[in-house]
């Protein structure tokens, strides 16, 4: 019997154990505890090759664009694009939380303070900075800043980019690499199951369900907020620069369901940058763009930080007059950014916004009990706006040198063949993002793909690269 559990696709096995951890959680508190462990073991083993990943992943792609023009251009509308949609969520979020009058007469204690004295250090920008320029690259490493191994993979690809061809024998010893650690994280996410196992029978031990009656009109609220922003903002900003926004959904959407489920993005990392190449992005804009993504556009984080910002001031009587709420917004608009690589980094950052605009901090410790449910969506919307954000970004490029009259890169040449091809049969193309590619996740099941050859960095080539992940689930 358990043969045939993991001949099931990743999705079906998460959800599974979803349901069995809530029972063994319920029912034996004692054990639900205990295996936390399981869920710790599996998050520790995807830190473990996040950055590892990321690094190669960025070298290649910065040294094999032209240009450091390029870069400055790619890097530059990523961050303005983040900042736009970031603005807009924490509008909708505060416009929406305001309409409910969320928080009033909600009770005032009974929150677990403690966790938040353990976690009440706010944001230090000196830190940040420094954080971002380390002093020792090693050290980042080691401590998985990754917000300073981009920055440092950053200065890697352009130096190498410079060195022209003198820099092929290394890049050829990075795509090595790659390809080896793009096989490590399929070893990894064959476990992903039992991490989920653990997580939830913890967090149903732990926190019960009395937690989520009590604050159901919360939890509610950010779940409609994420709807609405999943489904309404982004098509809106896909339909503005001609992304085919239902096939990407049809492509990364069990890699999302497998983030909601392990409440992590960083697990689902490897496998979304060969399904964003299947779909069309290219490789060179996808992995830059993703991983600083993770540092500064977390579309589903902020959403819930502002709609719980307004959970604590209506709850304490405090003011939420739209001078007020717009205060929050500005506030959330820099404290979220670069927070990736710190623990529990929504509530910090939920705590220094609550310290910096006068609420109280044991207001956040009400929503502690039912972090971990609003944490799954927020998670899950975190990866689907990274996804979005470095195809719109891709489409611009293209655009962009269109207009420009020059000849499109390698890399976007093939990524705008793939899309138009995709565009011109959806049917075929989206069904295999989301039948064949899905099993990128890892069900165990041989995937028949065309032959492709490797793209502009000289890496294995996407179908390659998914397969690897795949074979590592049998």
């Amino acid at each position: 019997m358990h043969w045939r559990f993991w001949r099931y696709p990743i999705g079906v096995q998460s959800l599974i154990a979803v349901a069995l951890g809530a029972a063994v959680g319920w029912a034996f508190p004692a054990v639900g505890e205990g295996l936390k462990i399981l869920g710790d073991a599996f998050l520790n083993a995807v830190q473990m090759v996040v950055v590892p990943l990321v690094f190669p992943l960025i070298v290649l792609g910065i040294s094999r664009m032209e240009s450091v023009k390029k870069v400055g251009r790619i890097a530059g509308k990523s961050i303005l694009y983040f900042e736009i949609v970031t603005t807009v969520i924490l509008l909708l979020a505060v416009g929406l939380a305001k309409a409910f009058d969320l928080g009033v007469g909600a009770p005032t204690s009974g929150g677990d303070a403690a966790a938040v004295g353990d976690l009440q250090q706010g944001v230090d920008f000196h830190e940040l900075l420094l954080h971002a320029i380390p002093k020792n690259v090693f050290q980042a490493f080691a401590e998985g800043n990754l917000l300073g191994v981009i920055v440092f993979a950053t200065l890697v690809g352009i130096a190498l980019a410079a060195l022209g061809e003198k820099a092929r024998p290394v890049n050829d010893v990075l795509d090595s690499f790659a390809g080896a650690m793009f096989k490590v994280v399929g070893y990894v996410i064959a476990f992903a199951p039992l991490g989920v196992l653990g997580f939830i029978a913890y967090d149903v031990a732990h926190y019960g369900f009395g937690n989520l009656v009590s604050l159901l009109g919360f939890v509610g609220v950010v779940y409609l907020g994420l709807i609405l922003v999943l489904g309404v903002i982004f098509p809106i900003i896909a339909a503005i620069y001609g992304v085919r926004y239902v096939a990407m959904l049809r492509s990364i959407g069990d890699l999302a369901g497998l983030a909601f489920v392990t409440r992590s993005s960083e697990a689902v990392l490897a496998p979304l940058l060969g399904r964003l190449e299947q779909f069309g992005v290219s490789r060179s804009t996808s992995s830059f763009v993703v991983p600083l993504g993770y540092s500064f556009n977390t579309d589903g984080s902020v959403l819930y930080q502002a709609v719980a910002l307004v959970f604590i001031a209506n709850a304490f009587g405090l003011d939420t007059s739209w001078g007020s709420l717009l205060l929050m917004v500005g506030v959330l608009v820099v404290l979220s950014k670069g927070m990736a690589g710190v623990a529990s980094a929504s509530v910090v950052v939920l705590l220094a916004a609550s310290t910096t605009i006068g609420l109280p901090p044991e207001g956040v410790a009400l929503l502690l009990g039912v972090d971990f449910i609003v944490d799954m969506a927020r998670t899950g919307v975190n990866v689907v706006g990274n996804s979005l954000a470095a195809a719109v970004i891709d489409r611009s490029e293209i655009r962009g040198a269109r207009r420009r009259g020059e000849p499109l890169p390698a890399d976007l040449d093939a990524a705008a063949a793939a899309d138009a091809a995709a565009a011109a049969d959806p049917a075929d193309h989206a069904g295999g993002a989301g039948t064949e590619a899905a099993a990128g996740a890892g069900d165990g099941r041989p995937v028949r793909t065309a032959p492709v050859t490797a793209d502009r960095t000289g890496a294995p080539a996407p179908d390659e690269r998914v397969d690897a992940t795949q074979g590592s689930q049998g």
